[in-house]
């Protein structure tokens, strides 16, 4: 009986020591991804911290599954966006955060399922908007023409 009881103490000793090694190693692994800018699967980035299984990136931080994105952050599912943060699913949109599912959006924040808007906000399944103002295609096209003049907001190549 007693030398069960001090082989279940060796055991317990030795898994408590196998936990503590295991989450000591695991923390290790987050810090040296997040601080280390560790990048994971991807291809033809340049500059990026943090990123998995992005292609042709430039400049993210800890963004995933993206495409030809330049200095976004913290966002998964980009394609040709630029300077968005904390979004999801978005396709050739610039200076965002906080949006999702949308194409096509400049300056916009909190934004979702939305096309052709430019410095909205809190949209939701919208087209064609200036600060949050609906506008015909074609004259939403003439106003932000003179809003990326006026504002010196380049279009994406």
């Amino acid at each position: 009986m007693k030398g069960d009881h001090v082989a279940d103490e060796t055991e317990q000793a030795a898994m408590k020591a196998l936990a503590e090694a295991f989450q000591k190693d695991y923390t290790r692994l987050v810090a040296d991804f997040r601080d280390g800018g560790v990048n994971i699967g991807c291809v033809e980035c340049a500059n990026c911290t943090g990123c998995t299984d992005c292609v042709f990136c430039k400049d993210c931080v800890r963004c995933h599954r993206s495409r030809y994105s330049v200095e976004c952050h913290e966002s998964q599912l980009l394609t040709h966006c630029e300077r968005c943060r904390d979004s999801r699913s978005l396709a050739y949109c610039q200076d965002c955060s906080h949006c999702g599912d949308s194409n096509y959006l400049v300056s916009c924040s909190y934004c979702f399922e939305c096309d052709y808007c430019f410095g909205c906000v809190g949209l939701i399944k919208q087209d064609f908007h200036i600060l949050n103002k609906k506008y015909s295609r074609s004259e939403y096209f003439k106003q932000v023409a003179k809003l990326r003049l006026a504002l010196g907001i380049v279009a994406p190549a």
